[in-house]
């Protein structure tokens, strides 16, 4: 497991929980995302999804922007759309802890920013039975939250465990915390150090399996179309940016 290393200032904690390090996106304007904590996956195919971008490692779609924060940003092209996937495998991976980001993300119609996690045995067991949980995923106005965790079954089928609801306000509109908490045996996720959802091994049934006390890795990106939440229209803004201003892990 590859540690972030703790910058000089002293971090708040969750209880329990002690502050590790954290990426703050200190770094010029234009300036790549630090390559000890982050790499790309790119290219279309649709990506499971039918998917309409193609992901780029290219700074019109990620980069620092000089004042602390990290941009993935959603471009519409002559040919299509481009955006970035952004990684942590083989750079930062943890079995138990807490992951939180404070992000704002992008809002209309057909755009699917997200903040989630990968099991990091996905090349050698594949999806789903590798684990995937979405501590953050938002789909069209901004106006709801989505959350959910999926693994595998006994007959090579997946589970989903899912929230979905409103914290009141459009999650666009300002910067939020998304956390995850993970411990053996039990996922939780929070908004604003507010649990909106629990899954633990106790709540799966005997042909759902639990493959979530192991390694895995963050991911941040912005999808555009697919089979949900659909396509664009004319409605929707291009560039479509989420801003990250930091991600901090506790332990």
């Amino acid at each position: 497991m590859v540690m972030i290393a703790q910058p000089a200032n002293t971090q708040p904690t969750f209880p329990g929980y002690t502050f590790v390090g954290s990426d703050e996106f200190d770094g010029p304007a234009w300036s790549a995302p630090n390559p000890t904590f982050w790499d790309y996956e790119v290219g279309g195919g649709g990506w499971g999804n039918n998917e309409q971008q193609v992901y780029t490692s290219n700074r019109e779609n990620s980069r620092l922007d000089g004042d602390g924060r990290l941009l993935i940003e959603a471009r519409r092209t002559w040919s299509g759309f481009t955006s970035a996937r952004l990684v942590t495998r083989d750079r930062f991976e943890f079995t138990y802890g807490v992951v939180e980001a404070r992000i704002k993300v992008p809002a209309g119609k057909g755009l699917h920013p997200a903040f989630w996690t990968l099991g990091s045995n996905i090349h050698e067991v594949g999806w789903p039975a590798c684990g995937e949980i979405d501590i953050l995923e938002v789909i069209g106005d901004g106006s709801r939250y989505h959350a959910g965790v999926h693994g595998p079954t006994g007959d090579s089928e997946r589970w989903e465990r899912s929230v979905d609801g409103t914290i009141g306000a459009n999650l666009s509109a300002s910067f939020h915390d998304y956390a995850l908490i993970k411990a053996p045996g039990s996922i939780s996720v929070a908004i604003d150090r507010q649990i909106i959802g629990t899954v633990t091994a106790a709540d799966l049934t005997p042909a759902e399996q639990w493959v979530f006390d192991a390694p895995a890795y963050l991911l941040l990106n912005v999808a555009v179309g697919g089979n949900w939440p659909g396509p664009v229209d004319y409605t929707t803004p291009f560039p479509a940016t989420m801003a990250v201003e930091w991600v901090r892990f506790y332990a």
